[in-house]
């Protein structure tokens, strides 16, 4: 693998939600490799657990947590602040992708999990975590959205629905804390090769293909490589910003 850009992370404290596979693995490991102490927060305890033997013990915290509720997120919350005192940096990457289906079959349960988890996660998250960002005046928060956010992709309404509200969030938050010290940027990556492939039928995965020019899907690495920059100090003249990795794919 080529050499890769790095960040200094040293002293800061960075929470990944869906930390314990895909994208937000891959970020958690680009963070520590810049010096960054990481809590992992993932539903998933066995996924969790395979992925800390890959982290130094003493740059990691791992916490099972359900961001879609409110008491897990503010306990997780209190916990990591209580391990690393603060936390800097906020990547909220846990998603499922939900079933691919016609919005009239789309089933109601089905639709209120997605939002539940892809957008109502990043809203309690952000709303827990932001306060003690305020006190320090510093932090640097980016949410993982999807090019589905922007375009709407077809049986997959929940997704691109919860997708296209993260960016939204994201604006919003980003504009409310423009003069804190605290930026918040979103990116919107097209299809990325990972675990949620499973939760796709192979029709769906063969129409995300084809719509991206490069002919291939983005790769953890790539993504996480965008949100390092994101995540550091060197990134301060960006909030409420929108940025896109989708091997051509957007052209706005």
């Amino acid at each position: 693998m080529a050499e890769h850009n790095h960040y200094d992370f040293s002293g800061r404290h960075a929470v990944v939600t869906g930390g314990a596979a895909g994208i937000g693995l891959a970020i958690a490991h680009r963070l520590t490799e810049g010096g960054a102490k990481v809590s992992l927060w993932d539903r998933n305890a066995a996924m969790l657990e395979e992925s800390a033997k890959y982290f130094d013990a003493n740059m990691l915290q791992s916490l099972v947590v359900d961001v879609s509720q409110e008491a897990s997120v503010a306990a997780a919350t209190e916990a990591t602040i209580r391990t690393f005192g603060a936390i800097d940096v906020l990547v909220t990457s846990a998603g499922i992708t939900g079933p691919n289906t016609t919005v009239w079959e789309y089933p109601v349960s089905e639709w209120d999990q997605v939002m539940s988890i892809n957008l109502r996660g990043p809203f309690l998250c952000c709303r827990a975590i932001v306060p003690q960002m305020r006190e320090k005046g510093y932090g640097r928060i980016v949410n993982i959205a999807s090019i589905a956010g922007k375009e709407g992709n077809p049986n997959a309404s929940a997704y691109s629905a919860s997708k296209a509200g993260v960016i939204a969030l994201t604006k919003s938050l980003g504009k409310e804390l423009s003069q804190t010290g605290i930026n918040v940027n979103c990116v919107t990556p097209a299809a990325v090769r990972t675990g949620m492939f499973a939760q796709m039928t192979q029709q769906h995965i063969d129409f995300m293909l084809s719509k991206i020019p490069m002919g291939r899907f983005g790769t953890p690495q790539e993504i996480a490589a965008m949100v390092a920059w994101l995540c550091s100090e060197e990134c301060s003249f960006s909030t409420g910003a929108v940025f896109d990795i989708s091997g051509g794919r957007a052209s706005y």
